[in-house]
């Protein structure tokens, strides 16, 4: 049979709290730096990957249709010397 020492008894309850208050404290911790970090990165201005695929895709057509307009000018200013 396995006798009961209340001193030892009382030694685990507190080390059951102590862990119980520590893995709270780092839960706790971690929250506040999520809430940091969001806080600091919240101020900056970052897009979207989204945003930024659709104003790169833009800026590609933008460039096409730049090329097709100096080719026709161009064209134009070639004809409009021939003539």
């Amino acid at each position: 049979m396995q006798s009961e020492n209340p001193m030892i008894a009382d030694f685990v309850k507190l080390l059951n709290s102590a862990a119980g208050t520590i893995a709270g404290m780092g839960r706790e911790a971690s929250e506040n730096a999520r809430e940091k970090a969001k806080e600091v990165f919240g101020g900056l201005d970052f897009v979207s990957r989204e945003e930024f695929d659709a104003v790169k895709e833009l800026a590609a057509s933008a460039r096409e249709e730049v090329e097709a307009l100096k080719a026709r000018i161009a064209a134009l200013e070639a004809a409009a010397k021939a003539e």
